[in-house]
């Protein structure tokens, strides 16, 4: 992590055990609150996760697989965050079949964020079941942080965010979901690419942020529960993941909460900021050897 001190890097990286234990389940309560911050901020959860691991030397323990599968704990937060969206999509759904009307906005979020679902997962199942790449590194997070960051503000600089949650129609679903196609670069964010191709779109930043959101909960629960599942057969494993996922859980609600608030007031320059930092941050350490 940037601006951590040698002291405290050398300090946390002694609490990597031998064997599953004690130890792992604090580093599952330390990796829940990175998964659950920065899961729904755009900024990447999979780049912190990735380089938190990496630099305490966390690994041989917390696998990918297992960083994945306390994703479960985001999938939980936001599912019940917006639970009465759901129920309200859901019913209306159900009602514009039952009355064929086409045009209710529950039915063109429905349908728009099916569609907005197929791409990320069709290009997912053919980078990592048909190809079987891993493209995870620390210069490609380093690359797409910047990247990702120039697209955040100029989507900033350009969009005119007039449009609201009433104007989304069927066809927001599959741009946005196009643009989560992005997120399977490691250090490009789902959030982050949702929300910056909502803004590019017209969206005001809390009604991206919601959609953003809501489009996510498909993909992110399929992931979860495909590349997650092998840390299961670990069952040593089990109560340092039920307590990471725990923790994943607590600070996703907490995460989705704050910034649908902090948009209604502020914009997003301080993720441009942050992801700019980062990524000039981490090709320091890759140019000193630090991050291989």
């Amino acid at each position: 992590m940037p601006l951590l001190s040698p002291f405290l890097i050398d300090f946390i990286a002694q609490t990597e055990p031998a064997t599953v234990g004690f130890t792992a389940i604090i580093q599952g309560i330390i990796l829940g609150l990175v998964q659950g911050i920065t899961e729904f901020l755009p900024i990447s959860s999979t780049a912190h996760l990735l380089i938190f691991t990496d630099i305490f030397g966390w690994k041989t323990v917390w696998t990918k697989e297992a960083t994945d599968a306390i994703q479960f704990g985001s999938v939980i937060a936001v599912v019940m965050y917006f639970w009465k969206d759901i129920q309200q999509i859901a019913m209306g759904a159900i009602a514009a079949v039952q009355t064929k009307n086409w045009q209710r906005d529950e039915w063109k979020i429905l349908v728009g964020i099916i569609i907005g679902t197929v791409p990320v997962l069709s290009a997912g199942f053919i980078l990592k079941k048909v190809l079987n790449l891993s493209l995870e590194s620390p210069l490609l997070i380093a690359i797409m942080s910047l990247v990702m960051a120039l697209l955040l503000a100029l989507a900033e600089k350009i969009s005119n965010r007039i449009r609201t949650f009433n104007d989304l129609r069927i066809i927001d679903g599959l741009i946005v979901g196009m643009g989560q196609m992005v997120s399977l670069l490691p250090g490009a964010s789902r959030s982050g690419s949702t929300l910056t191709t909502a803004l590019f779109i017209g969206f005001d930043r809390t009604t991206a942020a919601r959609f953003s959101f809501l489009l996510g909960i498909p993909a992110l629960t399929i992931a979860t529960v495909v590349q997650g599942t092998d840390a299961l057969n670990q069952p040593a494993m089990f109560l340092p993941l039920l307590v990471g996922t725990a923790s994943a859980f607590v600070f996703s609600y907490l995460s989705i909460a704050w910034l649908l608030d902090f948009l209604q007031r502020q914009t997003t320059w301080v993720f441009i900021w942050y992801r700019l930092g980062l990524g000039a941050t981490l090709l320091g350490a890759i140019a000193s050897n630090l991050l291989g």
